[in-house]
């Protein structure tokens, strides 16, 4: 099986309440009265008291176009992917020479060479390290990432890959857009990145029980593609940048889907979902995590890690279920032997679910 030798997660310096946001963005769009009331309501609603943001808030405004938004996408995700690829070997026990493969993903700001590409020589990787930039799967793409991590290390057992998550999502906020959608995703979505540390069955045992002692390991995973949702999740791509689209339908996919899917996964490894004790899940937002408590028929705290996150940085699309992680196993120990599911919905419409189990 392959291990999880570490997870690190960073955030960006600029750190604000969810009022100052909701202020200086009715501010921009001139919101006034209803309006205002309407915005404020969405953002009291999002479950969200702080976020952080990868620029000063005064900054966004004095942005000309996607241009300039993007080239301030690409100098921070360097600086802050080059952190947490950095921070997650050094707790792993390993260094940049280590990485057989690296994996990045985002999908909130474009860059050629890709992200890691660029960080390569920053931080010291081989100049034959293979590279896999993954776009397009949005907030699923940290538990994808780490399942075709998974995948490759099943072939390549006696080598480390590294997952690298970086999103930006406050760059993309759409400042001529009074729809629903963007004043949602303005009081919601958060800047930071994640990486991930996995090394496969055969390095592991090359280094002992303690590089993975308290780490889980990744027993099966299983992805999940629904027919006739494109339009649930994603981007309308335009001269202004890269304007979301976000459906009202989405909690309903959730109902509908993954209790039957998360059922039949375990049931092919001979499990249920009582023997679950923890799950980690993307914090989709209030109304998704309710019904993912309602499909998983669980309680409110089953989630708790994940709503926690979601209070207190907002979700950060796929970098978020990557922060839960890192918080399980930080904060709340998983005991040894116990199984959990790592679970992320995003664009497609789509599901993954990853099955852990920590050492004995």
């Amino acid at each position: 099986m392959t291990h999880l030798a570490a997870v690190q997660g960073v955030l960006p310096e600029h750190t604000y309440v969810q009022s100052e946001i909701t202020a200086a963005f009715a501010d921009v769009l001139g919101s006034t009265g209803s309006d205002r009331a309407m915005l404020e309501r969405f953002h009291a609603n999002a479950g969200v008291s702080q976020r952080h943001l990868a620029l000063p808030l005064e900054r966004y405004w004095q942005l000309a176009d996607f241009g300039e938004a993007n080239d301030e996408f690409i100098r921070v995700a360097t600086d802050l992917g080059g952190t947490a690829v950095t921070k997650a070997l050094a707790a792993a026990g390993l260094g940049p020479r280590d990485v057989d493969l690296i994996v990045s993903t985002t999908i909130t700001g474009l860059a050629v060479p890709s992200i890691e590409a660029r960080i390569a020589g920053e931080i010291g990787l081989r100049d034959d390290v293979k590279r896999i930039p993954l776009v397009g799967l949005g907030c699923v793409a940290g538990a994808a990432g780490i399942a075709r991590a998974h995948d490759y290390l099943l072939g390549h057992p006696d080598e480390v890959a590294v997952l690298l998550s970086v999103e930006l999502c406050s760059l993309t906020v759409q400042r001529d857009d009074s729809s629903v959608a963007n004043l949602v995703a303005s009081g919601l979505f958060g800047d930071g990145a994640a990486a991930v540390v996995m090394v496969g069955a055969g390095r592991a045992a090359e280094h002992g029980p303690g590089l993975a002692a308290g780490q889980p390991q990744v027993v099966a995973t299983r992805s999940r593609l629904y027919a006739d949702t494109e339009r649930a999740m994603g981007w309308d791509v335009g001269a202004t940048g890269l304007r979301i689209v976000l459906g009202a339908e989405v909690p309903d996919l959730v109902r509908g889907h993954v209790r039957g899917d998360v059922d039949r996964f375990l049931a092919d490894q001979g499990l249920s979902r009582a023997d679950i004790g923890w799950w980690v899940a993307h914090p989709g937002g209030p109304k998704v995590l309710e019904a993912m408590e309602e499909a998983l028929e669980v309680e409110r705290e089953a989630l708790g890690v994940t709503w926690r996150s979601l209070d207190r940085i907002g979700n950060l699309s796929s970098a978020s279920v990557l922060h839960v992680l890192a918080d399980t196993l930080r904060d709340h120990t998983p005991a040894p032997g116990s199984w959990g599911v790592l679970l992320a919905m995003g664009p497609g419409f789509c599901l993954e679910l990853v099955l852990l189990r920590t050492a004995d």
